[in-house]
Protein backbone atom coordinates (compact mmCIF):
# COMPACT_ATOMS: atom_id res chain seq x y z
CA UNK A 1 0.00 0.00 0.00
CA UNK A 2 1.15 3.31 -0.77
CA UNK A 3 2.08 5.73 2.12
CA UNK A 4 0.46 9.27 2.96
CA UNK A 5 2.77 12.37 3.84
CA UNK A 6 1.72 16.13 2.88
CA UNK A 7 3.64 18.89 2.00
CA UNK A 8 3.39 22.69 1.14
CA UNK A 9 2.00 23.81 -2.02
CA UNK A 10 2.00 27.45 -3.63
CA UNK A 11 -0.31 30.02 -2.02
CA UNK A 12 -1.29 30.14 1.46
CA UNK A 13 -3.30 27.44 2.92
CA UNK A 14 -3.18 25.10 0.43
CA UNK A 15 -1.35 21.61 1.37
CA UNK A 16 -0.36 18.42 -1.10
CA UNK A 17 -0.75 15.47 0.12
CA UNK A 18 1.61 12.98 -1.61
CA UNK A 19 1.31 9.50 -1.83
CA UNK A 20 4.68 7.57 -2.46
CA UNK A 21 5.54 3.69 -2.59
CA UNK A 22 8.41 1.63 -1.26
CA UNK A 23 10.05 2.59 1.70
CA UNK A 24 11.91 5.64 0.52
CA UNK A 25 11.79 7.72 4.16
CA UNK A 26 14.24 9.98 4.80
CA UNK A 27 13.67 12.35 7.52
CA UNK A 28 11.50 15.02 9.05
CA UNK A 29 12.60 17.53 11.70
CA UNK A 30 10.43 18.75 14.23
CA UNK A 31 12.40 21.77 16.38
CA UNK A 32 10.87 22.11 19.79
CA UNK A 33 11.83 24.85 22.66
CA UNK A 34 10.99 24.33 26.02
CA UNK A 35 7.66 26.63 25.44
CA UNK A 36 6.75 23.81 22.32
CA UNK A 37 7.19 21.01 24.75
CA UNK A 38 4.63 22.72 26.82
CA UNK A 39 1.95 23.05 24.53
CA UNK A 40 2.34 19.74 23.18
CA UNK A 41 -0.30 17.46 23.65
CA UNK A 42 -2.18 14.46 23.01
CA UNK A 43 -5.46 14.29 20.82
CA UNK A 44 -8.33 13.37 23.06
CA UNK A 45 -10.77 11.59 21.07
CA UNK A 46 -10.40 9.87 17.86
CA UNK A 47 -10.34 12.39 14.66
CA UNK A 48 -13.27 11.11 12.36
CA UNK A 49 -12.15 12.87 9.73
CA UNK A 50 -9.00 11.70 9.06
CA UNK A 51 -9.83 7.82 9.91
CA UNK A 52 -12.38 8.42 6.98
CA UNK A 53 -9.65 10.06 4.70
CA UNK A 54 -6.93 7.46 5.85
CA UNK A 55 -9.64 4.23 6.19
CA UNK A 56 -10.87 4.85 2.49
CA UNK A 57 -6.71 4.37 1.52
CA UNK A 58 -6.70 1.02 2.93
CA UNK A 59 -10.34 0.32 1.42
CA UNK A 60 -8.51 0.83 -2.16
CA UNK A 61 -5.28 -1.13 -1.62
CA UNK A 62 -5.36 -4.75 -3.09
CA UNK A 63 -3.19 -6.27 -0.71
CA UNK A 64 -3.97 -4.08 2.96
CA UNK A 65 -1.81 -5.05 5.66
CA UNK A 66 -3.01 -8.32 7.88
CA UNK A 67 -3.88 -5.87 10.48
CA UNK A 68 -6.91 -4.36 8.49
CA UNK A 69 -7.48 -7.52 6.66
CA UNK A 70 -10.65 -8.71 8.28
CA UNK A 71 -12.01 -4.72 8.06
CA UNK A 72 -11.18 -5.09 4.69
CA UNK A 73 -13.33 -8.09 3.61
CA UNK A 74 -16.23 -6.99 5.59
CA UNK A 75 -16.27 -3.43 4.70
CA UNK A 76 -16.00 -4.69 1.10
CA UNK A 77 -18.38 -6.83 1.11
CA UNK A 78 -20.93 -3.83 2.12
CA UNK A 79 -22.20 -3.81 -1.47
CA UNK A 80 -24.69 -0.48 -0.31
CA UNK A 81 -21.57 1.46 0.29
CA UNK A 82 -20.02 1.35 -3.30
CA UNK A 83 -21.69 4.29 -4.51
CA UNK A 84 -20.75 6.22 -1.54
CA UNK A 85 -17.06 5.01 -2.09
CA UNK A 86 -16.88 5.91 -5.60
CA UNK A 87 -18.45 9.44 -4.93
CA UNK A 88 -16.05 10.42 -2.46
CA UNK A 89 -12.95 8.86 -4.65
CA UNK A 90 -13.54 11.96 -6.73
CA UNK A 91 -12.05 14.12 -4.39
CA UNK A 92 -10.28 11.54 -2.30
CA UNK A 93 -9.14 9.49 -5.41
CA UNK A 94 -7.24 5.75 -4.71
CA UNK A 95 -3.50 5.94 -5.92
CA UNK A 96 -3.35 9.78 -6.64
CA UNK A 97 -0.25 12.18 -5.60
CA UNK A 98 -3.00 14.85 -4.07
CA UNK A 99 -5.85 15.01 -2.13
CA UNK A 100 -7.78 18.61 -0.92
CA UNK A 101 -6.72 19.05 2.66
CA UNK A 102 -10.42 20.33 3.14
CA UNK A 103 -11.35 16.74 4.18
CA UNK A 104 -9.11 17.18 7.11
CA UNK A 105 -9.85 20.35 9.04
CA UNK A 106 -7.55 21.12 12.09
CA UNK A 107 -10.50 19.66 15.06
CA UNK A 108 -8.60 19.36 18.50
CA UNK A 109 -11.78 17.44 19.61
CA UNK A 110 -12.27 15.23 16.17
CA UNK A 111 -16.02 15.20 16.76
CA UNK A 112 -17.64 13.80 13.22
CA UNK A 113 -20.74 16.53 13.16
CA UNK A 114 -18.51 19.47 13.98
CA UNK A 115 -15.73 17.94 11.30
CA UNK A 116 -18.00 17.62 8.49
CA UNK A 117 -19.56 21.08 9.38
CA UNK A 118 -16.01 22.27 8.89
CA UNK A 119 -15.52 20.65 5.81
CA UNK A 120 -19.21 22.10 4.95
CA UNK A 121 -17.76 25.62 5.68
CA UNK A 122 -14.50 26.18 3.70
CA UNK A 123 -14.15 29.05 2.02
CA UNK A 124 -15.08 28.97 -1.32
CA UNK A 125 -11.72 30.27 -2.35
CA UNK A 126 -9.72 27.93 -0.88
CA UNK A 127 -12.16 24.80 -2.07
CA UNK A 128 -11.73 26.28 -5.86
CA UNK A 129 -7.50 26.08 -5.26
CA UNK A 130 -7.23 22.79 -3.69
CA UNK A 131 -9.70 20.88 -6.25
CA UNK A 132 -8.08 22.92 -9.17
CA UNK A 133 -4.95 21.27 -8.10
CA UNK A 134 -6.63 17.94 -7.59
CA UNK A 135 -7.92 18.81 -11.43
CA UNK A 136 -3.89 18.29 -12.33
CA UNK A 137 -3.51 14.89 -11.29
CA UNK A 138 -6.90 13.70 -12.48
CA UNK A 139 -10.07 14.22 -14.46
CA UNK A 140 -12.83 15.09 -12.15
CA UNK A 141 -16.44 14.30 -12.15
CA UNK A 142 -19.16 17.64 -13.05
CA UNK A 143 -20.54 17.37 -9.56
CA UNK A 144 -16.83 18.51 -8.44
CA UNK A 145 -17.30 21.89 -10.31
CA UNK A 146 -20.56 22.82 -7.85
CA UNK A 147 -18.32 22.09 -5.34
CA UNK A 148 -15.38 24.09 -6.24
CA UNK A 149 -18.08 26.74 -6.74
CA UNK A 150 -19.25 26.55 -2.45
CA UNK A 151 -22.52 25.80 -3.71
CA UNK A 152 -24.40 24.16 -0.97
CA UNK A 153 -26.11 21.25 -2.95
CA UNK A 154 -23.01 20.30 -3.58
CA UNK A 155 -21.59 21.09 -0.25
CA UNK A 156 -24.55 18.96 1.72
CA UNK A 157 -24.63 16.09 -0.95
CA UNK A 158 -20.35 15.63 0.21
CA UNK A 159 -21.48 15.54 3.76
CA UNK A 160 -24.01 12.95 3.50
CA UNK A 161 -21.63 11.00 1.77
CA UNK A 162 -19.12 11.66 4.63
CA UNK A 163 -21.34 10.71 7.03
CA UNK A 164 -22.61 7.50 4.93
CA UNK A 165 -19.12 6.32 4.65
CA UNK A 166 -18.72 6.53 8.42
CA UNK A 167 -21.96 4.71 9.15
CA UNK A 168 -21.11 1.85 7.22
CA UNK A 169 -17.22 1.45 7.57
CA UNK A 170 -15.87 3.17 10.84
CA UNK A 171 -18.92 3.03 13.04
CA UNK A 172 -19.77 -0.37 13.32
CA UNK A 173 -16.20 -0.50 14.58
CA UNK A 174 -15.97 2.45 16.70
CA UNK A 175 -15.88 1.03 20.07
CA UNK A 176 -13.24 -1.32 19.31
CA UNK A 177 -10.85 1.93 17.29
CA UNK A 178 -11.96 3.50 20.33
CA UNK A 179 -10.94 1.60 23.02
CA UNK A 180 -7.61 0.64 21.37
CA UNK A 181 -6.97 4.67 20.47
CA UNK A 182 -7.69 5.02 24.86
CA UNK A 183 -5.36 2.17 25.40
CA UNK A 184 -2.03 3.93 23.74
CA UNK A 185 -3.29 7.40 25.11
CA UNK A 186 -3.84 5.95 28.55
CA UNK A 187 -0.61 4.62 28.27
CA UNK A 188 1.49 8.06 26.56
CA UNK A 189 -0.20 9.74 29.58
CA UNK A 190 1.21 7.22 32.08
CA UNK A 191 4.40 7.61 30.31
CA UNK A 192 4.26 11.66 30.28
CA UNK A 193 3.47 10.94 34.19
CA UNK A 194 6.58 9.43 34.79
CA UNK A 195 9.15 9.93 32.21
CA UNK A 196 8.69 13.41 30.72
CA UNK A 197 8.30 13.81 27.13
CA UNK A 198 11.09 12.69 26.36
CA UNK A 199 9.67 8.85 27.34
CA UNK A 200 7.17 9.87 25.48
CA UNK A 201 8.75 10.31 22.22
CA UNK A 202 11.00 7.36 22.68
CA UNK A 203 8.36 5.22 22.97
CA UNK A 204 7.15 6.10 19.12
CA UNK A 205 9.68 4.78 17.97
CA UNK A 206 10.75 3.52 15.03
CA UNK A 207 9.04 5.71 13.18
CA UNK A 208 9.71 8.65 15.32
CA UNK A 209 13.26 9.34 16.97
CA UNK A 210 13.70 11.88 20.47
CA UNK A 211 16.97 13.70 20.03
CA UNK A 212 16.22 16.88 22.30
CA UNK A 213 15.31 18.75 21.23
CA UNK A 214 14.36 17.82 17.56
CA UNK A 215 11.86 15.03 16.61
CA UNK A 216 12.76 13.07 13.61
CA UNK A 217 9.73 11.20 12.11
CA UNK A 218 10.05 8.86 8.90
CA UNK A 219 9.33 10.91 5.90
CA UNK A 220 9.51 10.26 2.37
CA UNK A 221 11.02 13.98 1.68
CA UNK A 222 13.66 15.56 3.96
CA UNK A 223 12.39 18.69 5.70
CA UNK A 224 12.53 20.60 8.56
CA UNK A 225 9.38 22.28 10.72
CA UNK A 226 10.40 24.97 13.87
CA UNK A 227 7.25 25.18 16.03
CA UNK A 228 8.29 28.50 17.02
CA UNK A 229 6.46 28.59 20.50
CA UNK A 230 3.00 26.63 18.95
CA UNK A 231 3.33 23.45 20.53
CA UNK A 232 2.52 20.13 18.58
CA UNK A 233 -0.58 18.52 18.90
CA UNK A 234 -0.12 14.72 18.38
CA UNK A 235 -3.18 12.65 16.73
CA UNK A 236 -3.03 8.81 16.80
CA UNK A 237 -4.97 7.04 14.23
CA UNK A 238 -6.34 4.06 14.10
CA UNK A 239 -5.73 3.73 10.07
CA UNK A 240 -2.84 5.47 9.71
CA UNK A 241 -0.15 2.86 8.22
CA UNK A 242 3.57 3.24 7.94
CA UNK A 243 4.40 6.18 8.22
CA UNK A 244 2.94 9.62 10.20
CA UNK A 245 1.34 12.75 8.69
CA UNK A 246 2.62 16.18 8.75
CA UNK A 247 0.03 19.06 8.18
CA UNK A 248 2.84 21.44 6.40
CA UNK A 249 0.40 24.45 5.92
CA UNK A 250 2.20 27.19 8.08
CA UNK A 251 -1.22 28.70 8.60
CA UNK A 252 -2.34 25.91 10.80
CA UNK A 253 -1.64 25.14 13.82
CA UNK A 254 1.56 21.70 13.85
CA UNK A 255 -0.49 18.39 13.76
CA UNK A 256 1.80 15.09 13.28
CA UNK A 257 -0.80 12.38 12.74
CA UNK A 258 0.64 8.92 13.54
CA UNK A 259 -0.03 5.29 13.73
CA UNK A 260 -0.82 3.34 16.57
CA UNK A 261 0.30 -0.81 17.13
CA UNK A 262 -2.15 -2.69 16.49
CA UNK A 263 -3.01 -5.86 17.84
CA UNK A 264 -3.79 -8.41 14.60
CA UNK A 265 -7.21 -9.96 16.23
CA UNK A 266 -8.60 -6.57 16.74
CA UNK A 267 -11.24 -7.41 14.46
CA UNK A 268 -11.80 -11.77 15.72
CA UNK A 269 -15.44 -10.86 15.12
CA UNK A 270 -16.12 -10.41 11.96
CA UNK A 271 -19.99 -9.67 12.93
CA UNK A 272 -19.59 -5.85 14.19
CA UNK A 273 -23.10 -6.91 16.23
CA UNK A 274 -21.62 -9.47 18.23
CA UNK A 275 -19.81 -7.42 20.83
CA UNK A 276 -22.48 -5.80 21.95
CA UNK A 277 -24.95 -8.89 22.58
CA UNK A 278 -23.92 -9.58 25.89
CA UNK A 279 -24.27 -6.19 27.00
CA UNK A 280 -27.00 -5.25 25.46
CA UNK A 281 -28.66 -8.36 27.02
CA UNK A 282 -28.09 -7.49 30.32
CA UNK A 283 -28.32 -3.70 30.39
CA UNK A 284 -30.53 -2.24 27.52
CA UNK A 285 -29.09 -0.86 24.30
CA UNK A 286 -29.47 2.51 25.52
CA UNK A 287 -26.74 2.20 28.34
CA UNK A 288 -24.59 0.06 26.35
CA UNK A 289 -24.73 3.00 23.71
CA UNK A 290 -23.28 4.76 26.79
CA UNK A 291 -20.46 2.29 28.24
CA UNK A 292 -19.33 2.44 24.19
CA UNK A 293 -19.27 5.83 24.15
CA UNK A 294 -16.79 5.98 26.97
CA UNK A 295 -14.56 5.10 24.83
CA UNK A 296 -12.74 8.27 26.60
CA UNK A 297 -13.58 10.52 29.38
CA UNK A 298 -16.74 12.40 29.03
CA UNK A 299 -19.11 14.79 29.51
CA UNK A 300 -22.92 14.19 30.56
CA UNK A 301 -23.71 16.90 27.55
CA UNK A 302 -20.98 14.82 25.48
CA UNK A 303 -22.55 11.77 26.04
CA UNK A 304 -25.98 13.26 25.10
CA UNK A 305 -24.62 14.02 21.61
CA UNK A 306 -22.73 11.12 20.85
CA UNK A 307 -25.61 8.80 21.81
CA UNK A 308 -27.75 10.72 20.95
CA UNK A 309 -30.66 11.13 23.51
CA UNK A 310 -31.39 13.89 26.14
CA UNK A 311 -29.02 15.54 28.76
CA UNK A 312 -31.54 14.26 31.74
CA UNK A 313 -31.49 10.52 30.04
CA UNK A 314 -28.01 10.12 30.36
CA UNK A 315 -27.77 11.23 33.29
CA UNK A 316 -30.71 8.41 34.61
CA UNK A 317 -28.63 5.99 32.68
CA UNK A 318 -25.33 6.97 34.16
CA UNK A 319 -26.64 7.00 37.93
CA UNK A 320 -27.51 3.11 37.26
CA UNK A 321 -24.56 2.13 35.40
CA UNK A 322 -22.10 3.82 38.47
CA UNK A 323 -24.64 1.94 40.76
CA UNK A 324 -23.96 -1.00 39.07
CA UNK A 325 -19.72 -0.13 39.28
CA UNK A 326 -19.25 0.00 35.77
CA UNK A 327 -18.79 3.79 35.10
CA UNK A 328 -17.34 6.30 37.49
CA UNK A 329 -18.19 10.15 38.12
CA UNK A 330 -15.96 12.62 39.06
CA UNK A 331 -16.86 16.71 39.23
CA UNK A 332 -14.07 19.22 38.18
CA UNK A 333 -15.78 22.64 38.60
CA UNK A 334 -19.50 21.98 37.83
CA UNK A 335 -19.10 19.30 34.90
CA UNK A 336 -19.72 15.75 35.72
CA UNK A 337 -17.07 13.73 33.88
CA UNK A 338 -17.61 9.98 33.03
CA UNK A 339 -15.45 7.17 32.40
CA UNK A 340 -15.39 3.48 32.27
CA UNK A 341 -14.09 1.09 35.60
CA UNK A 342 -12.15 -1.84 35.03
CA UNK A 343 -15.42 -3.93 35.51
CA UNK A 344 -17.23 -1.88 32.53
CA UNK A 345 -14.30 -2.26 30.23
CA UNK A 346 -14.34 -6.08 30.70
CA UNK A 347 -17.53 -6.21 30.20
CA UNK A 348 -17.61 -4.52 26.68
CA UNK A 349 -14.21 -6.53 25.95
CA UNK A 350 -16.13 -9.83 26.57
CA UNK A 351 -13.30 -10.40 29.25
CA UNK A 352 -14.07 -11.76 32.65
Amino acid sequence: MHHLITMVAGGSGILEHWLLGGNRFVVLRVHFDTEDLARTRIAANIDQLWEIVLSMHVLQSRAPNLVFEPWWRDVHARPGLRGTVTLLNSVNPPGSPYFPDFLTPFDEYGDLGSGIETVLRTPVRRLRNELVLLAEHRKLPTWVGALAEGRATALNRLGGWLREYHEQAIGPYEARIGRALAAHRAACARTLVTGGWDAVFAGLAPSMRWAAPVLEVDYPVDRDLVLAGRGLLLVPSFFCWRTPVMLADPELPPVLVYPIPHAPPWLGNPDPSGERAVPAALLGVTRTAVLEALDRESTTLELARRVGVAPATISHHTGVLREAGLILTTRVANLALHSLTDLGRALLDGGP
